[in-house]
């Protein structure tokens, strides 16, 4: 597969199978990542990687949470800034809408935040999860490197005939992951990112992108 049909390809599946991912793919993906950019090189990163019975607990945890309506643990950074305006509200709720479709999840169902915590929490079916920490020091800078670190994690997977779906969710429940994983309190979680085989026969949601010329200016060209 080449970058292009790397790229191309890379989605957010919310559908995975429950084939188990090989560890020696993993580690192949893992360390051919750390090939990513980072200013100064300091590749700010930490990744636990969980799957088995750790992952099947968490899952477990995060889900009776979900279902018991927890709003979550307070967040130690906001998923989105507080007032969205056009053109990124425009295509945020095109997204969600889409989404949800796909999910079977009604815009106007009552329950649909537990439903859409839950489905989250089980991490979609993936036998993977990799959750992706930052030691609280970083600045704006490293989270940026650490953002490229987990897009050439993603291709890499793509790669390998996997998918992935990034889930910033778990930082809701930050506190129950970091007792799983062990993580020590200096580090601040940025995101999960289940991983795994696409389930067959679930309908594939691509998203829209906006047209280059909405985001991109050539200039002296």
């Amino acid at each position: 597969m080449d970058v292009y049909e790397a790229v191309d390809s890379r989605r957010a599946v919310r559908a995975f199978s429950g084939e188990p991912v090989p560890r020696d793919v993993l580690e192949r993906v893992l360390a051919a990542a750390t090939r990513a950019p980072s200013s100064g090189n300091l590749q700010p990163w930490h990744v636990y990687v969980v799957t088995g019975e750790p992952l099947a607990e968490l899952k477990r945890r995060a889900t009776a949470r979900a279902l018991a309506g927890d709003r979550g643990d307070e967040r130690e950074y906001p998923m989105y800034p507080a007032e969205l305006t056009s053109p990124y509200l425009d295509r945020f709720s095109a997204a969600a809408a889409q989404r949800y479709e796909a999910l079977g999840i009604e815009r106007d169902d009552p329950a649909r935040p537990v439903k859409i915590a839950a489905l989250n929490s089980e991490a979609f079916g993936a036998p993977v999860v990799l959750f992706c920490y930052l030691d609280r020091m970083m600045g704006p800078g490293q989270w940026g490197d650490a953002g490229m670190y987990l897009q050439t994690v993603m291709l890499l997977l793509r790669a390998e005939g996997l998918h992935s779906c990034p889930q910033v969710m778990w930082t809701m429940y930050r506190e129950t992951v970091s007792e799983m994983v062990g993580a020590d309190a200096g580090l601040v979680l940025f995101c999960g990112i289940s991983v795994g085989f696409e389930k067959k026969g679930v309908p594939r949601l691509r998203t829209g992108r906006a047209e280059m010329a909405e985001t991109v200016s050539f200039i002296g060209a």
